[in-house]
């Protein structure tokens, strides 16, 4: 007999397929499996065809075209092609500043970093205990040779909402290009997204209930964003040019599935991650937590928080059967070093080492966050 598994608490890392999706998946790798390039056959029309019905769904969540998306192998890819894929145009032009906070994913902070040491400028933003940007401070770092400001729509680690509404407001009569990470976002805050001064979006597919391994860069109006980048890999003509490889047709089809779900079921899963949010919130009050991030602009599935004077990994470990959960982003848990977005937070070393992300989606049941026993099961470490 099979034993029971521990709740599931860790949907920022990635998530469940969603069974429709992985239907749709299943589909194109075992009954329509052509190569979307092959135009000399049925086969290959019908995978053009998926292809091109995912990039017009995809398009039409964030009122972009079609040919405003570029699919990738996910965010971090994105991430890479809307930075790195900037420079030479930034080197050509003399536009050598950027613009982006502390708190952004590493696939963000990493290509930063490397045109950094390539002579560009960079300015982090501020950044304080309430983990969220200023839009104020964007203005004040805004430079005439500001290439890109990149501000991700929301934090992977804490759920902290940032202002990329006010941020494309500010920069609206600026010629710099604004990118924002939503790989924690699209499909679950929808009009932010839509704001047609966002340029460059990065989305992911694993985070949205699709496989691992497809997402894509949405680059919104060719004259603006899709003129300037360079693409990053050689060697074919797909996606315009900027990512060359065959198209993976079951990826690209279950991507497309899972974003015209989370539109059909948006305002449900919302609630139902608002309900579930509210019952962990009150089962931890006993254990009197500290949680990071101030006020209500939070994602409504994650919690980010310590629980004094408990060790993360101790508490991880004692909680292993009962419930899966993280201490933070599940690309850099190779390495043992405090968490760059709490440290940025100004959040001290003792707390940070305490610190655990809690991040569960609208399939999550109630009742599973209710039993958890948290003020025993600290009692016990």
């Amino acid at each position: 007999m099979q034993s029971k598994r521990p709740i599931y608490l860790d949907n920022n890392a990635t998530t469940q397929v969603d069974p429709r999706v992985l239907e749709v998946a299943i589909h194109y790798m075992r009954e329509e499996y052509g190569n979307a390039g092959s135009r000399t056959h049925e086969y290959g029309t019908k995978a053009k065809q998926a292809v091109a019905k995912a990039r017009r769904i995809i398009a039409e969540a964030v009122k972009a075209t079609p040919n405003d998306v570029i699919f990738t192998s996910g965010a971090t890819e994105s991430n890479n092609l809307a930075i790195l894929g900037l420079a030479p145009y930034g080197l050509k032009s003399g536009k050598k500043h950027i613009i982006t906070s502390p708190i952004e994913h590493k696939s963000v902070l990493e290509p930063i970093e490397h045109l950094e040491k390539q002579g560009f400028e960079v300015t982090y933003l501020p950044m304080d205990e309430t983990g969220v940007v200023k839009a104020a401070d964007v203005r004040d770092a805004l430079r005439d040779d500001t290439l890109l400001v990149s501000v991700m729509h929301a934090n992977n680690e804490t759920g902290m909402i940032q202002p990329i509404t006010e941020v494309a407001d500010i920069i609206e009569a600026h010629p710099a290009l604004l990118h924002t990470d939503a790989a924690q976002t699209f499909g679950k805050l929808i009009a932010p997204l839509q704001d047609p001064r966002i340029d460059l979006i990065s989305i992911s597919g694993h985070k949205l209930y699709a496989p691992k391994g497809v997402g894509c860069l949405i680059a919104r109006n060719t004259n603006r964003a899709r003129k300037h980048l360079t693409p990053l890999v050689w060697g074919g003509g797909q996606e315009g040019g900027l990512r060359p490889g065959t198209s993976p047709v079951h990826l690209i089809a279950a991507l497309g599935r899972s974003v015209e779900l989370a539109e059909a079921e948006h305002h449900e899963r919302l609630n139902q991650c608002t309900l579930i949010r509210d019952e962990l919130i009150l089962s931890l009050s006993k254990c009197n937590p500290i949680i990071h991030g101030k006020g209500p602009h939070r994602l409504h599935n994650t919690l980010c928080f310590a629980l004094p004077p408990y060790d993360a990994d101790a508490l991880i470990l004692a909680l292993k059967d009962d419930i899966s959960i993280s201490t933070g982003s599940a690309c850099t848990s190779h390495s043992f070093s405090l968490s760059h977005v709490l440290s940025a937070m100004c959040i001290d070393e003792q707390h940070c080492e305490m610190s655990i992300r809690v991040s569960w989606s609208h399939n999550t049941g109630i009742d599973e966050i209710s039993n958890v026993k948290w003020n025993m099961l600290t009692n016990n470490t």
